[in-house]
């Protein structure tokens, strides 16, 4: 069971660093899951995800504050709705745009409920 824990952690670390450089990949929820992963697998990577300089810093506001950054908030908000914007423009089906909005809008009130963090508010 340890290996399919570390197994899945690598794969979601390397969905979250993908998420960092591609549009409309989320990289937060996967680095998260690649934490929660690592913890029950392999102290050694679980260390070094939450403390790598770039990684670290939105898992651990996160851990601390069940918080997620100003910027990281709007960065999603503008992906979703670029998302469904091209949904809408390749004429996706009713049902499936209905779906979608309906996904996204469940995200996006999770997402700007939660706090920004210790220096943020709310």
């Amino acid at each position: 069971m340890r290996l399919l824990w570390i197994i899945f952690g690598l794969i979601a670390t390397a969905a979250g660093i993908a998420g960092i450089v591609l549009p409309l990949v989320p990289a937060t929820p996967f680095l998260l899951l690649a934490a929660y992963a690592f913890a029950r697998s392999s102290p050694v990577l679980h260390n070094w995800l939450i403390s790598h300089a770039r990684l670290g810093p939105p898992i651990a506001n996160w851990q601390r504050n069940g918080a997620i950054d100003r910027p990281s908030k709007i960065m999603a908000i503008v992906l979703m709705a670029a998302a469904l914007t091209i949904s809408v423009l390749l004429q996706a089906p009713a049902a499936v745009l209905g779906a979608q909005a309906a996904a996204m809008a469940f995200a996006a009130t999770f997402i700007l409920t939660r706090p920004h963090g210790p220096d943020g508010g709310t």
